[in-house]
């Protein structure tokens, strides 16, 4: 079962839009601009992140303060954490 929750989630993140970032960003309470939302959603495309590796999660966080900030990528990390334990998935990720 653990297999197919992966591959939902790394489909959801290789066909996220620039919509679906913007929205989750007010969701949340993350203040980015539309041009962020959508180099994120590229970076997020474009990219072959396996979420489930601590060091490639450390990447993208690196590289998402790039495109935002350090405060944004540090809320982002906060946010996948508190997600990844109310949905109880703490044992797929490393």
């Amino acid at each position: 079962m653990s297999i197919f929750i992966k591959q939902i989630i790394i489909n959801k993140m290789r066909h996220i839009t620039t919509e679906d970032v913007a929205h989750y960003s007010k969701q949340y309470g993350f203040s980015i601009s539309r041009e962020q939302a959508q180099e994120i959603s590229n970076y997020v495309r474009s990219k072959q992140i396996n979420p489930f590796e601590r060091r490639e999660r450390e990447k993208m966080l690196h590289d998402l303060s790039k495109i935002t900030d350090r405060e944004t990528a540090i809320k982002a990390n906060k946010l996948f954490h508190e997600l990844i334990k109310s949905y109880g998935l703490e044992h797929l990720f490393h």
